[in-house]
């Protein structure tokens, strides 16, 4: 496909297909079986569409990811960086549960006090938001 668009495309369809490959091959058996190439064309252009959709979203991602860490360039400690860079590793999709003042101390090997002051530190430079009190607060990226 990027041959024939004569230019260089970004897409993520090799990823796409690979999470949906049991139901890639099943489809792709059904057509060879068949030789009815029409549901064939239409799954697959549905999973272009979906690569279009997670590379978009990876762009965007990134965009803001810079901005948010150009932004705080020189402001961060060498713990809140370790951590904030943790998070941002996990892309769009987020890190899984939100962030927690114990897994701060886990990434960062400090103490829970401040564990707690840097993320209080964090969400006032608006690098992180935080959602519940207490044992049930969460931390997640603000971009």
């Amino acid at each position: 496909m990027a041959q024939s668009a004569g230019q260089p495309t970004l897409t993520a369809l090799s990823l796409t297909l690979y999470r949906q490959r049991t139901s890639y091959y099943r489809e792709l058996e059904q057509a060879g079986t068949s030789l009815e190439v029409a549901a064939w064309l239409d799954w697959f252009a549905d999973r272009a569409l979906e690569a279009q959709v997670h590379t978009l979203a990876w762009l965007e991602f990134l965009i803001a990811k810079t901005r948010l860490l150009d932004r705080l360039r020189g402001q961060l400690n060498v713990r809140q960086e370790k951590a904030l860079l943790r998070l941002l590793r996990e892309g769009p999709e987020g890190y899984k549960g939100g962030l927690t003042a114990g897994k701060y101390v886990s990434i960062t090997g400090t103490s829970a006090a401040t564990a707690r002051r840097d993320l209080a530190e964090l969400v006032t430079l608006g690098a992180l938001v935080r959602t519940g009190e207490r044992r049930g607060a969460r931390y997640g990226l603000s971009l």
